[in-house]
Parts: C-alpha cells; sequence; structure tokens
C-alpha cells in the first residue's frame, strides 16, 4: 500500500491509446463517442423504466436492471479517460487512477459474465416450471444471485488489483492500450509474471466456463422442454423469451473469450484495442436495444413514460 501512494504522486502511466488525430481515426472517435452517449442514455433508460414500470417488476426485469447498471458502469469506467485524452492531446494517467480502473473494469466483467449466466437459469425456470416460478425465483433468490454476482466481480477485481499494485515497475511505462488494461500493464513489470499470468489465465478461464455452463445447461433442459411442447404458439413464445438473452450472451463471451483464452504468442495490442472497444462501448449500446427492441412490456412502458410526459406537457 506505501507503494502504491508514492507511486501514485511521483509516477504517472502514459496510454498510448487507439486512435490518432488522422481525419480517419476523428471519425471513429466520433462514431465511439455516438455509441458511448447511446449506451449511457440507453441503460439509464432502461433502469428508469425497470424501476419506475410495475410492471416490469419482474424477476428477469430485476437482473435485466442489474445488467443494465453493470454495463453503464463499465462504458464510464474506461470511455471517458479516453475521451479527455484525446481531446487534450495528454496520455497520462497517475498510478492510482490506472489501479482504481483496471480494479473497477475487472470486478464490472466478472460480475456482468456470472450475471448472464445466472440469468440464463431464470430462464429455464420460467420455461421448464411454470407453475413454480414464483417460488423458485422469489425474492429472497433473485436478491442471493444478484449478490454472489457482484461479489464474485469484487473478489476477484480487488485479488488482481492487489496483485498488480505490489509489481515493480519502470521504464517508460508506456501502456499499449487506451485504459489500463490488465495484460498491457503486467508488459511493463520489471520483474518476471509469468506465474502470475498463468494463474491469471487458468482464473478466466474457470470465471468464462463456469457461467458458460450454467448457461449450456440451462439451455440443454429449455430445448427439451420446448421440443416437448404442443402448440406452437407457445413454443414460439418460449423461444422469443430466450433470444435476447442468448444474443447478449454471444456479444459479450464471444468478446470476452477471445480476448483472455486465445494463447498469448496469438495475442497482438492491435487485435485486443479494437476487441476491448467491441465489449466495453459496444456491447453495453447493444444490451439495451435487444432487451427494449424485442421486448413488447419494455416497450409498452415506453410508451407509457412517453404518454406521461406529454399529458404533463400540455398542463
Amino acid at each position: 500500500m506505501e507503494r502504491w501512494l508514492n507511486q501514485s504522486s511521483t509516477d504517472d502511466f502514459i496510454l498510448l491509446g487507439i486512435f490518432s488525430h488522422s481525419p480517419a481515426d476523428l471519425v471513429l472517435f466520433s462514431v465511439v463517442m455516438i455509441v458511448f452517449t447511446v449506451a449511457l442514455c440507453g441503460n439509464v433508460l432502461l433502469v428508469l423504466l425497470i424501476y419506475t414500470d410495475p410492471r416490469l417488476h419482474t424477476p428477469m426485469y430485476f437482473f435485466l436492471s442489474q445488467l443494465s447498471l453493470m454495463d453503464l458502469m463499465l462504458v464510464c469506467t474506461n470511455v471517458p479517460k479516453m475521451a479527455v485524452n484525446f481531446l487534450s492531446g495528454t496520455k497520462s494517467i497517475s498510478f492510482a487512477g490506472c489501479v482504481i480502473q483496471m480494479g473497477l473494469f475487472l470486478t464490472l466483467v466478472g460480475s456482468e459474465g456470472l450475471l448472464l449466466g445466472l440469468m440464463a437459469y431464470d430462464r429455464y425456470v420460467a420455461i421448464s416450471h411454470p407453475l413454480h416460478y414464483p417460488v423458485l425465483m422469489n425474492q429472497k433468490v433473485c436478491l442471493q444471485i444478484v449478490g454472489s454476482s457482484w461479489a464474485f466481480g469484487t473478489i476477484d477485481g480487488l485479488v488482481q488489483m492487489v496483485v498488480i499494485i505490489n509489481f515493480p515497475y519502470c521504464g517508460l511505462r508506456e501502456v499499449n492500450h487506451f485504459f489500463c488494461e490488465m495484460l498491457s500493464l503486467l508488459r511493463l513489470a520489471c520483474v518476471d509474471t509469468s506465474l502470475f499470468e498463468k494463474v491469471v489465465y487458468v482464473c478466466c478461464v474457470f470465471m468464462l466456463l463456469f457461467p458458460f455452463s450454467i448457461i449450456i445447461a440451462s439451455y440443454a433442459h429449455i430445448l427439451v422442454a420446448i421440443v416437448h411442447v404442443r402448440s406452437a404458439q407457445s413454443r414460439k413464445k418460449a423461444l422469443a423469451t430466450c433470444s435476447s438473452h442468448l444474443t447478449a450472451v454471444s456479444f459479450f463471451y464471444g468478446a470476452a473469450m477471445f480476448i483472455y483464452l486465445r494463447p498469448r504468442k496469438y495475442r497482438t495490442p492491435s487485435h485486443d484495442k479494437v476487441v476491448s472497444i467491441f465489449y466495453t462501448v459496444l456491447t453495453p449500446m447493444l444490451n439495451p436495444l435487444i432487451y427494449s427492441l424485442r421486448n413488447r412490456e419494455v416497450m409498452g412502458a415506453l410508451r407509457k413514460g412517453l404518454d406521461h410526459c406529454r399529458v404533463g406537457s400540455l398542463h
């Protein structure tokens, strides 16, 4: 801790970023900021709709509100600092700021990964045991699911943050990324970090495959249940309730596995930065769109809210 305090006041890291000031990169930066704005507004709106409309006070929407909250925090962890550095022409970030940014990022990614896995279990209960759903997914169970997701991610983020703090850093301290990404920081350590990297790799495999196995098992049971449904309309409705979640899972896990489950020799900083943009900015934007545009209840709550606004403005 003493080393952290000393370094935070004297030594900064340099974030090399992802954009230059060429015309093409200026356009790409503008696109990223538009996506960031849509992600910010979409997730805030979805959280407000879920908490203000009584029709959305169900376990599925409670989980969705937590997912939106995680996405909201995720885009605010990395993008504002990247934008400030790009627009101001500075690239520095303090040691303390870098460590906090990395810890928040790891916490949120870990929490969201587990929550997406446990949301698959919610869909399994809803489709395979609809009559017992209110009992199996009561308020206590929902709070335990959300609490375990946050706790799981927080412990992972704190443990890795403490280890990173205690590594000595030297040289130019140039982080070849647009935020303080853990693997990019490890490349700057003055000591051999290969053992820690192997441990991190094993942890990443567990953190990704554990919730992913819950998803696979849940949807295997869901498919069996759907096959035994005789009504084509009921079968279509069951598939529709799962499609949004499967789409969100595909985006999140596809990008996360590409980043963290590849062997080191196949990793390149340029590829990592592009994929990181995808799941730190684009996925948080897509999640509220996926769950709102394809969901009648959310769209109904939105129309109801707009009607209230129109009536209020007329008076």
